[in-house]
């Protein structure tokens, strides 16, 4: 190596001594796993490191989680300092905490592993969490390698190989406004990476960077990444059917096109009849059953994303549910409109607002609003789904109605079960809202969540309560009442609601809170069982919904215009009694009728 020359003869005989894991990172990461007391690293394991030496200069890697893409990276990044230690590494994470556990990690390796020894920082140069240099490495400005947050100033130092490692996180990607800022914080590694001469200085090739990630999102930043010219490498945890192969193309990891060529029942060789489900691609570690019980607990879609990687999740027809579809109002406890009209055009954007939904899927305000003709609502509703167990919501939906608008007033989630505290909740909120009607889900408990809630809204706020029971797939029940609605744009959200459903009220993890907000919830729903881990929320809407869907056939138009001829005939009941002339009604009628013709 060309670097040799520039190293002290103790180095360079540490280095000689090394070749045979240097040549190869594969046997780097075997000796490496074998300090580290673990088993002799898998096929896959394997099979990232040799993309990771041999790779495009700009590479995605894409692995379901627990495979432990990080670990082979740290390795990666030590391998690469061992070759040569002038190479300057930045470590790019969605927070400086997670990319300084990547340095640290790499430092205690480093003190402890007696093949890594020699490149142990010396006295006197950079030492600590955020950067160090390597033992060996020239004087430079830019440390040999440092850790660094997405936000956080990622600029000034120049770098070789640049490792975003997870940037993209359910915290930083949720909504479309962070999904555009995070794709735009990326592109500021093209101004980071060296140039050719300073690299050739150090006795560098090109400069590289490596994605780890999993998608986060339907709308992930990997994908816009492909369109930069960065390759991506995908192995999921199972065995991909044919149409998944189709699906993910090129970016599949050739040796599972191997092994699939060799065997093609390892797409089909789990499951029972009709719902057939490829095998683990790392069986040692990741069993079958294993998967089984993660899928359940991610949901279908979350275990499409997290584990299968995905990439047919941002075809928009899969999600029949759309933010654009329904209007965001400053809805009013007790009056509201007679007519909202509905429109998407860009300037209606309630950009003040999060907007959680699919790429291109915005909530907007309505185009016009009757704002001198507001009336009270026709009635309102309150919908519970008292499935508050364990990790599950007591959810609950307040929904009113006027001339067949439904207007979404509150929709929350309650942790606790059926504690008195959230009782007596349920209770205040019907009547704040001045609520006429309550329905239960009663699937669960045989009506005792009725029999608590009675004694608390006869002291509080005595109404009817009634219970419905529903066998239908619980994803069609919710789709069938939801999507009728939305196409038609009868439903009226409040932006009050839109602020309070995107908190974190109820201090969840950053990882699982998006799966317990409603909007979250409406556009990732599929007709697929399970698609969602968490629906509370959404199936308390689908319930107050589907309870006025039966007044809903209410021609708007023709209560528009009842309502302003009643308005016509007050005011001409009014200019009657002010003329005083009651007796001869019928002629003063006329005259005004006429006046108002003419």
């Amino acid at each position: 190596m060309s670097h040799l020359t520039q190293l002290t003869p103790v180095a360079q005989a540490v280095q000689q001594q090394l070749n045979p894991i240097l040549n190869d990172f594969r046997n780097f990461v075997f000796v490496l796993w074998k300090h580290l007391r673990l088993k002799e690293p898998t096929g896959i394991q394997y099979d990232i490191a040799s993309f990771l030496q041999h790779g495009p200069r700009r590479r995605i890697i894409q692995a379901f989680r627990g495979i432990g893409k990080s670990w082979i990276t740290a390795a990666f990044v030590l391998w690469r300092l061992c070759r040569n230690p002038n190479e300057r590494i930045l470590v790019v994470s969605a927070n400086e905490d997670r990319a300084t556990q990547f340095t640290t990690f790499c430092r205690r390796l480093i003190e402890e592993a007696p093949f890594l020894r020699h490149l142990a920082p010396k006295k006197g140069t950079r030492d600590s969490a955020l950067a160090f240099d390597v033992s060996g490495s020239m004087a430079h400005q830019s440390p040999s390698l440092r850790a660094a947050g997405i936000t956080g100033q990622i600029t000034g130092g120049r770098a070789s190989l640049i490792v975003p490692d997870d940037v993209e996180v359910p915290k930083n990607s949720l909504t479309q406004t962070m999904r555009d800022r995070l794709s735009e914080a990326v592109k500021e590694f093209d101004a980071i990476m060296m140039s050719e001469d300073d690299l050739a200085q150090l006795g560098l090739g090109a400069g590289e960077v490596v994605f780890l990630g999993t998608p986060q999102t339907e709308a992930t930043i990997y994908r816009a990444l492909e369109q930069r010219g960065y390759v991506t490498r995908i192995w999921p945890a199972r065995y991909p059917d044919e149409k998944m192969q189709v699906l993910y193309g090129d970016r599949l990891a050739p040796s599972l096109v191997e092994h699939l060529k060799a065997d093609s029942t390892l797409a089909y060789k789990h499951g029972i009849e009709g719902a057939k489900r490829g095998a683990s691609t790392e069986p040692r570690r990741f069993p079958d059953l294993d998967l089984v019980e993660r899928e359940l607990s991610y949901g279908r879609s979350g275990f499409a994303l997290q584990f299968m990687l995905n990439p047919s999740l941002a075809d928009m027809d899969r999600y029949p549910l759309k933010m654009a579809d329904m209007m965001v109002l400053d809805c009013d406890p007790k009056l509201a409109p007679i007519q909202c009209v509905w429109a998407n055009s860009p300037e209606l954007v309630r950009s003040d607002l999060p907007q959680v939904g699919m790429t291109g899927d915005r909530l907007h305000r309505p185009m016009f609003i009757a704002k001198d003709h507001y009336l009270p609502y026709t009635g309102v509703v309150m919908s519970i789904d008292p499935a508050g167990r364990g990790s599950d919501e007591l959810a609950y939906a307040i929904v009113a109605m006027l001339n067949g608008y439904l207007f979404v007033l509150r929709v929350k989630g309650l942790t606790g079960g059926y504690t008195d505290e959230n009782l007596e909740l349920l209770a205040h909120e019907a009547k704040r809202f001045g609520v006429n009607d309550i329905v239960v889900e009663s699937n669960f408990g045989d009506g005792m969540f009725t029999k608590l809630l009675l004694p608390f809204l006869t002291r509080i706020h005595p109404c009817h309560v009634e219970e419905v029971n529903s066998s239908k797939q619980k994803e069609l029940r919710i789709i069938d009442t939801l999507e009728p609605v939305l196409n038609q744009h009868r439903l009226v959200i409040d932006s009050k609601l839109v602020k309070d459903d995107h908190e974190n009220y109820n201090h969840y993890s950053d990882e699982l809170a998006p799966r317990y907000q409603l909007l979250y919830q409406l556009t990732r729903i599929t007709k697929d069982k399970g698609s969602l881990a968490k629906d509370d929320r959404l199936d308390a809407l689908a319930m107050a919904v589907k309870y006025w869907v039966e007044v809903m056939d209410k021609d708007v138009t023709r209560v528009q215009e009842e309502h302003r001829e009643a308005l016509r005939m007050a005011e001409i009941e009014r200019f009657i009694e002010a003329s005083g002339q009651g007796g001869n009604s019928c002629g003063i009628v006329d005259s005004f009728l006429g006046g108002v013709a003419a």
